[in-house]
């Protein structure tokens, strides 16, 4: 028996690629400095990998506007908070869908009760698909912003940016995505999904270190900073610098981190061009990155297809979401009959050593959908690119000797 059987990937990918490990030991033992606040050949060279970072996570996201646009924060929870506080103002209408993320929900609570925002929450179908039409007929001349989780971290659900950002663009209304389940394993296109503002996360499909993230801004959309302080330029004046990155970020950038993302975007494109056809064709980051993605994409749905039809076939599991690998990633949310997910969650990795994420997994509204609050939420199976079969048969195992023992006295 292995000491973990991992597969809580939608909370954060774990192992990361070794490089990642390696690079940010290195960051901070040789390159440890501040970055952008003095003149020394070290700092020169910090700053340096910070804007070579920025370049590539544009160009991963298939962005082709000026690439100090790409913020670091601390999170994607962080850029949420950035993106909704920095551009939303009283009276102001947003549309959102009961598919997101407390990061997304408790902002917008906030903004409703104390700043005289309102909000519509746009529900989606059985598997947990919004329908563009309904976030169209949603939208007001009070429409300031459409906010989306592009793909829910309970049901695995990819939602159709492409339509719904058309319908943004058409309405005036600024495009805001959640990128934390969709990065790294479904390729986005910034301009064609005609996104304003691409929020991502760097500990879990982008295979970086915890405590990063950021968000690119479209040139032309206004976002008020909602921190202030230190930025290395323009210190005599008494604001935040207009100029961007700095414009939102204040203070010291999380150098090791943001190394760890530059590594993990180098094993990106090491391994998109391990999958052409052609390797003697030379590939440009965005290229390479596109076909990193969709290998792991293919890597992951195999193992998740495996779960979901072993998980089908036993009588007292329900498996939440749709059936089909078509429009999904690697999350797959089940209830066991008769026992709560914490409970399960607790047998799981007491006796089979099995990491799972059971619980409401912050995205109470899709729970109210669902009809498991009253089960503590759900048993959320997410495997990774670096999961196995032996794990896959050591879950499908775990699980199924659970299902198979008697209902308590009193069970559903």
């Amino acid at each position: 028996m292995k000491e973990h059987y991992f597969f809580d990937n939608a909370s954060t990918t774990w192992p990361k690629p070794e490089v990642v490990y390696d690079t940010m030991a290195s960051a901070g033992r040789e390159l440890g400095v501040n970055p952008g606040r003095s003149g020394y050949g070290l700092a020169f060279e910090a700053e340096q990998m910070i804007a070579q970072t920025r370049r590539r996570i544009g160009e991963f996201f298939s962005y082709r506007g000026d690439p100090n646009r790409v913020v670091f924060s601390l999170n994607a929870t962080d850029s949420l908070n950035a993106a909704l506080f920095g551009v939303l103002e009283p009276g102001d209408h947003v549309v959102t869908t009961r598919l997101e993320h407390n990061s997304v929900l408790r902002p917008l609570h906030y903004l409703e009760r104390d700043h005289g925002v309102s909000v519509s929450y746009v529900g989606s179908d059985p598997e947990g698909y919004v329908d563009p039409e309904k976030i169209r007929s949603s939208v007001t001349n009070k429409t300031r912003m459409i906010v989306v989780n592009h793909a829910s971290n309970v049901l695995g659900t990819v939602q159709d940016i492409e339509s719904i950002g058309a319908i943004a663009r058409e309405a005036g209304s600024v495009f805001v995505i959640d990128s934390c389940q969709s990065a790294g394993v479904i390729p986005i296109d910034f301009d064609e999904a005609c996104i304003d503002l691409l929020t991502f996360t760097g500990h879990k499909g982008l295979f970086g270190p915890m405590g990063t993230g950021g968000m690119i801004v479209r040139e032309g959309v206004a976002v008020r900073p909602t921190r202030y302080g230190g930025s290395g330029v323009d210190s005599l004046s008494p604001f935040q610098p207009e100029q961007y990155p700095y414009h939102l970020e204040a203070g010291t950038i999380a150098l090791p981190g943001v190394a760890g993302l530059n590594a993990a975007q180098t094993w990106f494109a090491a391994l998109g061009r391990e999958q052409a056809q052609d390797r003697d064709k030379a590939l440009g980051h965005t290229e390479a990155c596109r076909l990193a993605q969709t290998h792991i994409h293919g890597v992951e749905m195999r193992h998740l297809m495996r779960l979901d039809r072993a998980f089908r076939s036993l009588d007292r599991v329900t498996v939440h979401g749709p059936a089909t690998p078509d429009r999904r990633v690697s999350t797959l949310s089940i209830s066991i009959e008769g026992m709560a997910a914490d409970e399960a969650g607790a047998i799981l990795d007491a006796d089979y050593h099995v990491c799972v994420r059971a619980g409401l997994h912050c995205a109470p509204l899709v729970h109210h959908d669902l009809g498991t609050v009253s089960e503590n939420g759900t048993i959320r199976f997410a495997p990774g690119y670096f999961t196995d079969d032996e794990d896959v048969d050591h879950a499908i195992q775990a699980v199924t000797e659970i299902a198979g023992l008697p209902k308590p006295t009193g069970g559903k």
